[in-house]
């Protein structure tokens, strides 16, 4: 198995990955999802505090919970490509790698067009009011050394056509 790892800032694109995998029958796990479905469970409206709790929550002490959390359903899945998304921390990294040959993918775009992104996806956790808190609240994670070790760069500030071709072009170098 090779587990393709996308990383990247809020709005940077990473859903990209998601359309990707998903239109070439790739299975994808990310730890947001898994939030989002603890977040329901417990029966918490879906704002952006809430989920930034139970975010937090769901990291533990050490930070990586939500991280084996995601990665038990990744080795379950069996097939020979995966995606993951959602690591925050070279610590992450790490743990995965010790489980699985992977290849870190980081996804980048401008701060601006991030926010403007926030704006137009309607998201329920999302509002211009919590982008920055946001932001500090991955960086704090760690969020920043994947992205600046990945193994390879979606620069994704054109259209989502060449940000797709950028990131065929990584999956078919690795597979």
């Amino acid at each position: 198995m090779i587990l393709f790892v996308i990383v990247g800032m809020p709005a940077s694109g990473k859903n990209i990955a998601r359309s990707y995998a998903e239109s070439r029958q790739i299975p994808y796990f990310a730890t947001g999802d898994a939030v989002r479905e603890e977040v329901k469970r417990q029966g918490l409206e879906p704002n952006a505090e809430n989920t930034a709790m139970v975010s937090t929550q769901l990291r533990g002490t050490d930070g990586m919970g939500v991280t084996r959390l995601v990665l038990s359903r990744v080795m379950e899945s069996k097939n020979n490509i995966v995606f993951m998304e959602g690591i925050r921390s070279l610590q992450e990294v790490t743990l995965i790698r010790e489980s699985v040959e992977c290849v870190v993918v980081a996804f980048l775009a401008p701060r601006k067009l991030r926010l403007e992104r926030i704006m137009s996806r309607g998201r329920s956790d999302d509002s211009a009011d919590a982008f920055n808190d946001r932001d500090m609240r991955e960086i704090a994670y760690g969020a920043a050394v994947p992205v600046a070790l990945a193994d390879g760069y979606v620069l994704n500030t054109r259209g989502m056509e060449d940000a797709v071709n950028d990131l065929d072009s990584i999956v078919k170098n690795h597979v």
